[in-house]
């Protein structure tokens, strides 16, 4: 385990720098974009130039970028994620507003994907070459070849619209109706989750069926073990090392992809809270959020890392 310790701490010294980077790229490409925090401040009226030198005075906007870069980490170092120009509220309540929504949904979507790949590429794997494998593999290219909003748009049409098993639209509380909870957001997590569902689906089967030709596995049927057993006590485990490291890019695209299906079936979660602030031009709203989607992404990650080095037996034995 002291392997484990080591390598984990060299993870999260990693960290440091990692979000740094990400704060970096975030602040530059803000302050070369097109919304101006002076432009949305007076947005409606007509300014003249004194006054808006004067507002860029005032907020540090003709400081030097390493100087706003070095005020801007300190300002996040203190949990303040700045204030939007055109609601006067800070942008840190704006995302915990947001952000437990988008939460859910991440949440949900990813249960989805695990459940359905790890059904579905354990199946083709122990079928491996027979009709059930060839029917799932095709299924599950259409799967990740299929985008997650055009997914939606289907869903809505022929779910919502056309049966009523869903609304189309909205979110509710789960402290209001457990039940409406689920319903509102069973369609955006299944059109979230079923193109990562299909891409994890391939690499379990892919891991199976390479454990699976493994000297051990013979061996253990050959001795008398019951085959399900030996699959689901040594096979599975095992093969579930690699696609754990795959699954960490396919949660942040999770977090990511929520942006969009949010807008789709107009919950109120970060993508609702960021399209509002472009289309509104408040350029601290939108920072605050691709901060927060991209700073999770990276921990993510690192949760990932750390469950690989938990799970994988190699390094266990070598602590």
């Amino acid at each position: 385990m002291a392997v484990v310790a080591r390598m984990l701490v060299r993870r999260v010294l990693i960290l440091i720098p990692l979000l740094l980077g990400v704060v970096l790229f975030v602040f530059v490409v803000m302050r070369f974009s097109d919304n101006k925090p002076e432009y949305a401040y007076f947005q409606g009226a007509n300014p003249t130039a004194a006054q808006i030198h004067q507002f860029q005075v005032q907020n540090g906007l003709l400081d030097p970028l390493p100087v706003r870069y070095v005020r801007f980490v300190g300002q996040l170092v203190r949990g303040d994620m700045g204030t939007s120009v055109l609601t006067k509220a800070p942008v840190r309540a704006s995302v915990a507003t947001a952000l437990p929504l988008t939460l859910q949904l991440t949440l949900f979507g990813l249960v989805i994907a695990v459940v359905l790949a790890l059904i579905f590429g354990v199946t083709a794997a122990i079928f491996r070459d027979r009709w059930p494998d060839q029917l799932i593999r095709l299924v599950s290219l259409v799967g990740v070849a299929a985008p997650a909003f055009w997914l939606a748009l289907l869903m809505i049409q022929y779910l919502a619209v056309d049966r009523g098993w869903f609304p189309t639209s909205g979110y509710v509380n789960p402290a209001d109706s457990p039940s409406g909870w689920i319903r509102s957001l069973t369609l955006p997590a299944l059109a979230l989750s079923l193109p990562v569902a299909a891409y994890l689906t391939r690499i379990i089967r892919t891991s199976m069926v390479e454990e699976l030709d493994k000297d051990y596995v013979r061996t253990a049927i050959g001795s008398g073990l019951p085959p399900i057993v030996v699959v689901g006590r040594n096979v599975l485990r095992n093969a579930l090392i690699n696609p754990l490291t795959v699954l960490g890019l396919r949660v942040g695209y999770l977090l990511g992809g929520a942006v969009v299906i949010e807008t789709i079936f107009a919950l109120p979660g970060m993508g609702q809270l960021m399209i509002t602030a472009v289309r509104n031009g408040d350029p601290a709203v939108v920072q605050g959020v691709v901060l927060t989607i991209a700073t999770g992404f990276v921990v993510i990650n690192l949760v990932i890392d750390v469950l690989y080095l938990l799970v994988n037996p190699r390094l266990r034995s070598a602590g």
